[in-house]
């Protein structure tokens, strides 16, 4: 999704608050998660995979987790459930503490399919992140983590930008 002029949105958090928001994300799930060896983040393909990434970064620096990164791939765009794919194949579920992690949750369409493959198989739990939580839920998904909520119109949309740095941040337009 790609933003032609950055300056006629409305920047709603800047590069150093996301990155503030995204550290606190990081320590949050560390406390809920300090008796877990190991944990799954699974960032959606995306900026949500980006978040993911930092996240990562993040939970390295604070907390002695052995962070398994992946990226879930599959298309958002179809009206019904398209396969979901890993970036690595060898990735074990069972038994697992995993977070589903995107950029905003709007509707809930996008997360609600995404947990589809931790729901297959016994997992010791399931979490999920977002750095903006829109409120506008249709579908039954909540996050455990959330950055920053905002009360927005539907016809309102929030960009979150953390792939091209020049422009990171999360905008409004």
């Amino acid at each position: 999704m790609e933003i032609t002029n950055i300056d006629t949105h409305r920047q709603i958090l800047t590069s150093l608050q996301t990155r503030q928001k995204i550290r606190r994300i990081a320590f949050e799930i560390y406390e809920q998660n300090f008796e877990e060896s190991a944990i799954i983040l699974a960032g959606i393909a995306g900026e949500g995979y980006q978040f993911a990434k930092i996240l990562t970064e993040e939970l390295k620096c604070i907390s002695p987790l052995d962070v398994k990164l992946v990226e879930l791939r599959f298309d958002k765009t179809i009206h019904w459930q398209s396969e979901i794919h890993f970036d690595d194949d060898s990735v074990l579920l069972e038994n697992q503490v995993a977070v589903v992690v995107d950029d905003v949750l709007n509707t809930g369409r996008t997360l609600a399919f995404a947990l589809e493959p931790f729901l297959k198989v016994r997992m010791k739990k399931v979490q999920v992140a977002v750095i903006v939580d829109r409120e506008h839920h249709l579908f039954p998904v909540s996050a455990n983590y959330v950055g920053y909520s905002l009360s927005t119109t539907i016809s309102e949309r929030v960009e979150v930008i953390l792939s091209r740095p020049s422009e990171e941040g999360v905008y409004l337009r």
